[in-house]
């Protein structure tokens, strides 16, 4: 999906001339002309959509963390997916929306499978034995992976310019997260590329029927797609792994999933259907480092002196690709 950003050139928006008016116009009650969004204003929308989003997932990492407090690692991704698709699922009857064409159904099953299994199973097993500095780095790789998978289901072919930022703003991240790891590597790393890998397929895909259903319904139905499974699948693991109530792990778990399951997902595939999957995956380029601040705030983690530093990249990198035309 190409779209024009307002800072590489302005599009003249045509305007129809009113026609004079006649005895039955004049007669009639004024009629308040309706404003449609310019370029540049959804492109902006898109963007902070797509920001909200971003900071939505960037709480992911230590909200999950917290949750593991109270569940194991089955229980929690299977409770949240449940409770996720309540809240979806409550929201798609209440305003009596259709199912979906029988044609968008296998991308909704990509969706599900890479955004609300995959992802969460995956990322949750390995924060299991790893912090979450060393889990950021699949979120580090996941906007160059999403563009990869975009460039080859929906055929964007983004500029070289954007490459070259985006490669350089991965590499930052990456080097990052490594580095306040130890640079040593964990048998969760498996777990963490392969969520790197279901999550871009299950962004790509939901980003592309975000432009043709509303991107709250391509979530929504993701979800309730997975509730057959979700129910049982969460009765069987909270009979097998204890639970233990606290006030960390509820509020882990609800976050994760009203938060970064529905909420999140909501706006950030609004932004992507605005703005166009590659850039968008870019903003993802902040996503570790606000979750290292979050890291910090909520699971008392410290940060070295080169956390300032790699922002800085990273936002520059942001800046490049958001301008570059794709």
């Amino acid at each position: 999906m190409r779209t024009k950003n307002s800072a590489t050139g302005t599009s003249p928006i045509a305007v129809t001339a009113d026609p004079a008016p006649t005895a039955a116009t004049t007669s009639a009650a004024p009629v308040t002309p309706v404003r449609q969004a310019t370029p540049a204003r959804a492109t902006l929308g898109g963007t902070l959509q797509a920001a909200l989003g971003v900071a939505a997932f960037s709480l992911t990492f230590p909200a999950t963390a917290w949750g593991l407090e109270s569940f194991g690692p089955w229980s929690l991704v299977a409770v949240r997916s449940v409770l996720a698709a309540v809240i979806a699922g409550g929201c798609l009857l209440a305003l009596h929306v259709p199912l979906p064409a029988r044609r968008h159904w296998a991308g909704l099953a990509v969706v599900a499978a890479g955004v609300v299994v995959g992802f969460p199973l995956l990322t949750t097993l390995a924060l299991q034995t790893s912090t979450t500095a060393h889990a950021a780095v699949v979120v580090g790789l996941l906007p160059l992976t999403t563009a990869l998978f975009s460039a080859l289901r929906v055929g964007t072919r983004p500029s070289r310019t954007f490459w070259l930022a985006a490669l350089a703003g991965a590499a930052a991240v990456a080097a990052f997260t490594v580095q306040q790891s130890g640079g040593a590597l964990t048998t969760a790393d498996l777990y963490l590329f392969g969520a790197l890998l279901v999550c871009a397929a299950g962004y790509t895909e939901g980003g592309r029927l975000a432009r043709v259903m509303p991107g709250w319904q391509v979530i929504g139905w993701a979800l309730v797609l997975c509730l057959p499974i979700g129910v049982p699948a969460a009765a069987v693991a909270l009979s097998h792994e204890a639970v233990q109530f606290s006030w960390h792990g509820v509020t882990g778990l609800l976050w994760v999933a009203a938060g970064s399951q529905f909420l999140g997902l909501v706006v950030w595939y609004r932004g992507m259907a605005a703005i166009g999957i590659p850039k968008a995956s870019q903003l993802q380029l902040a996503q570790p480092l606000l979750t290292l601040v979050w890291s910090v705030l909520l699971l008392g983690e410290h940060l070295t002196v080169a956390a300032p530093l790699t922002a800085a990249a990273v936002l520059v990198c942001i800046a490049v690709t958001q301008r570059a035309r794709g």
